[in-house]
């Protein structure tokens, strides 16, 4: 991407100065609201909102609304990252003041940890119930790891993020990653466990599945892990997820398969007891997604009641044809009915 001198210019300055210096090297680290980078920095909360509003007209950061409290983050722009990535590499473990700011950073985020812990404590026993009814977490893990390849890739997000462990396992091979929940709580358990996990490359954000605060066409894999049957209308949720996709994009869902477990429905809030590859089919081809793959988890042995666990990826009928007569190297999008 090419910007104008008097562009670069404004950059420059806005970055040329030490405090700005400082939040932007601390925003490489993760998303940080103005209370976290008041504290760290030990400046007063206007003259930190200062410099945040001249990063914000500059490109440099963006800022999302989580309820009452405001986050900000690097820009989602491929070339302010990357210019501000090569800005930060340089200063880190080589200045004091950015060394000091680090460790407030690190207590900063042992608080969140703190607070992501203390809401395990309080739901941990639920969630191992539904847990112990089918196949570990890992081996479902494992399965969509290999699903979706070693390939590095661009982008990925992923849609009722919980404790942000698709993004942990993902990390190596995207660029960029966006978490999505509609929870606080979830939300401060994922940040905790991406920051214990060293992800750098992740942000979470508070926002509802059917209309998520992300563009469109912009990501070559999403993620819905085991949200679908708490969703009133799924079949909605899975449409507006294709929207997303960048052509030739996938989607990758686990959920359950039917069953007949009634007090999922009665003690923790599951509007559909489970869905079948038909079902799952159909909605895709209603998204404009072909269904490539629907793997199958038996549940663990036992006399009582289980539930088995399915994988399901779609792939985004598009794809990107590149115009050799387009002297710009712009791209155009083709259905793949289109080219057969």
């Amino acid at each position: 991407m090419h910007v104008s001198l008097d562009t670069m210019v404004d950059t420059l300055k806005a970055a040329a100065e030490s405090s700005r210096l400082r939040i932007l090297a601390l925003l490489s680290r993760g998303d940080l609201t103005v209370s976290d980078l008041t504290e760290i920095l030990g400046q007063s909360q206007p003259r930190v909102s200062r410099h945040l509003k001249l990063l914000l007209e500059a490109g440099l950061i963006g800022r999302y609304q989580e309820g009452s409290w405001a986050f900000f983050r690097l820009s989602d722009a491929d070339s302010a990252r990357d210019f501000v990535m090569g800005l930060v590499s340089g200063i880190r473990g080589a200045d004091p003041q950015v060394e000091r700011d680090l460790e407030r950073l690190a207590s900063v985020k042992r608080k969140r940890q703190d607070r992501a812990t203390e809401y395990f404590s309080v739901n941990a026993a639920s969630w191992d119930h539904i847990r112990s009814l089918h196949v570990p977490d890992r081996a479902v893990e494992a399965a969509m790891l290999k699903l979706v390849g070693k390939r590095p890739f661009q982008s990925m997000l992923d849609l009722g993020t919980g404790t942000g462990r698709l993004l942990e396992i993902f990390s190596p091979l995207y660029r960029r990653g966006i978490g999505i929940d509609m929870s606080r709580e979830m939300l401060t358990v994922a940040r905790a466990n991406l920051d214990k996990a060293g992800v750098s490359n992740a942000q979470v954000r508070q926002g509802d599945i059917f209309s998520p605060p992300v563009e469109r066409d912009a990501f070559d894999l999403v993620t819905i892990h085991q949200v679908l049957h708490y969703l009133d209308d799924p079949a909605r949720a899975i449409h507006e997820a294709a929207r997303l996709l960048r052509p030739a994009g996938r989607l990758v869902i686990v959920d359950f398969a039917p069953h007949t477990l009634e007090f999922l429905r009665e003690e923790h809030a599951h509007m559909r007891l489970g869905f079948s590859d038909r079902q799952i089919g159909e909605w895709f081809a209603e998204a404009g997604l072909h269904l490539e793959d629907a793997q199958e988890f038996e549940p663990r042995g036992g006399n009582e009641a289980r539930l088995t666990v399915k994988l399901w990826l779609g792939r985004d009928r598009r794809l990107l044809i590149a115009d050799p007569a387009n002297d710009s190297q712009q791209t155009k999008m083709t259905s793949i009915g289109e080219i057969a």
